[in-house]
């Protein structure tokens, strides 16, 4: 059956897609569009199913693939004959399909009937080096197809991602794509001087996302001390700081930040440059095994930082890392749909992506009564915003406030108007904290043994699932009732 089709490409490739649509019996064309904002607007309106457009059209890119995608139409890219890496950035960005310039109507048929019967999803994993595009009606990646397809519904990908971080299966901790994974196989073995690599080792990277509600609550001292903790040699973690209010992830730790990384990675995304390499190269290595990617110096600049984008850099971060925590920002709001009735950017999109994507949350609030009852909120809330498991965590945990036995006064109230029995508290530590932010060093740098650092450590081994004993209970944790 024809199905209807739009068209936005380049000037320069008009009288070619006329040729091509030219006696197409799996399409009919209904309206070349000056610009993409015209093919959104007719595909949102339901007059298309299929947006075919040209690789060099003026403002595509990943956003507007995805929007596309969201409107329900099936995206076909056009590239040069012959430009494999035009080809990839298109699939990169979501496009269902790729075909050259100069191929047949029946190149552009077959294709389309492809996407209809549902095949993409069984096709090859991707373009590989060299490999030519020009006699391909159809190629696209896994990923892309999964990519696409979680878009249409909704949801964040649940697989199919480019890559995935491989733990200690080989020698080191080298990151290793799907796409390589038969060709390792076929040619290398596992030393017999090595461990065989466990179930656990094989997992793909987890993403931590560390939340909570407004104030002063210690979000990003407790995201960069966990992520100092999970970290090591063999254990990959990647620091991403994506609270586009007050990105402080550098300044704790005392790096020179020039220009913001995450930045830099969203920009390398909606452009489909954006891979593993890339990635490494804009997250420095701050400590062993722990990377950064420093945040936003300015709250104005936060268009810089869009959902499609940043779900980009944390999957290309989960093949890289066993670890990806994500500092954000406590606001969630989502009122642009009330305000506008277009595709308008989100100005908390960051932190509403991020808790889409994760994988684990850890909702942080302050142990006093102002800061308990927020947190009660935002633990209401938080189901609204993800599906992931979450941790809480209160800190600042002192009597003061709440009176004798803190630990015991706060973890009751929690569990009668938050239903929630796991709650890791963070004992009051002003003279550690202070001496770790004066000279950029985390909590395990600067005071092994402190109660702070004892508990976001035990933090730590509850995400990574370690089972160890629990550390020794210290005098503080005596002294304020800090029982778990």
């Amino acid at each position: 059956m024809s199905r209807p089709l739009v068209t936005a490409v380049a000037p320069r490739w008009e009288s070619q897609v006329a040729t091509l649509l030219d006696g197409s019996g799996q399409a009919h064309l209904v309206r070349r569009c000056a610009d993409l904002a015209e093919l959104l607007g007719v595909c949102r309106a339901g007059l298309a199913q299929v947006a075919l457009v040209s690789w060099d059209v003026r403002g595509l890119d990943r956003e507007m693939v995805h929007a596309l995608v969201d409107a329900g139409a099936q995206v076909v890219g056009l590239h040069p004959q012959g430009d494999d890496e035009a080809a990839r950035v298109l699939l990169r960005w979501g496009a269902h399909a790729t075909l050259a310039m100069d191929g047949s109507t029946s190149d552009l048929d077959a294709s389309l009937a492809g996407l209809d019967d549902g095949a993409a999803a069984d096709r090859v994993d991707g373009l590989a080096p060299g490999q030519g595009v020009e006699e391909s009606s159809l190629e696209v990646s896994r990923a892309a197809q999964q990519h696409a397809a979680d878009a249409r519904a909704g949801g964040r990908p649940t697989g199919g991602r480019l890559g995935r971080w491989r733990g200690r299966s080989r020698a080191g901790s080298t990151p290793v794509t799907e796409a390589d994974e038969h060709d390792l196989d076929e040619t290398e073995t596992t030393s017999p001087d090595e461990p065989d690599a466990t179930h656990d080792d094989e997992r793909e990277g987890e993403v931590v996302v560390v939340w909570g509600p407004h104030g002063s609550t210690g979000r990003t001292t407790v995201a960069v001390n966990l992520a100092a903790e999970l970290a090591g040699p063999v254990r990959p973690v990647v620091l991403v700081d994506a609270d586009t209010y007050g990105a402080t992830v550098a300044q704790t730790l005392a790096v020179l930040d020039e220009s913001p990384g995450v930045a830099a990675a969203a920009r390398a995304a909606d452009q489909g440059s954006l891979d593993e390499t890339a990635l490494l190269r804009l997250a420095p290595q701050v400590r062993p095994g722990l990377r950064l990617l420093t945040g936003l110096p300015r709250a104005d600049r936060w268009t810089e930082l869009r959902e499609a984008a940043l779900s980009e850099v944390l999957q290309q971060a989960r093949s890289v890392a066993r670890w990806v925590v994500v500092d954000v920002a406590p606001t969630v709001e989502q009122d642009e749909e009330l305000s506008f009735d277009t595709g308008a950017p989100r100005r908390n999109g960051a932190a509403l992506c991020a808790l889409q994507e994760a994988d684990r949350v850890v909702v942080v609030g302050t142990g006093d009564p102002v800061g308990l009852q927020r947190l009660v909120r935002a633990l209401d809330q938080l189901p609204t915003l993800t599906t992931a498991r979450h941790q809480v965590v209160v800190t600042r945990v002192r009597s003061g406030p709440v009176g004798p036995e803190p630990g015991r006064r706060i973890t009751e109230t929690l569990r009668r108007f938050a239903r929630t029995d796991e709650v890791r508290l963070v004992p009051e530590d002003r003279e550690t904290l202070d001496a770790a932010l004066l000279h950029g060093h985390t909590l395990a740098e600067t005071r092994p043994g402190s109660p702070a650092r004892t508990s976001i450590q035990q933090l730590a081994r509850d995400l990574d699932g370690a089972g160890s004993a629990p550390p020794r209970r210290s005098r503080w944790a005596g002294l304020l009732g800090v029982g778990r």
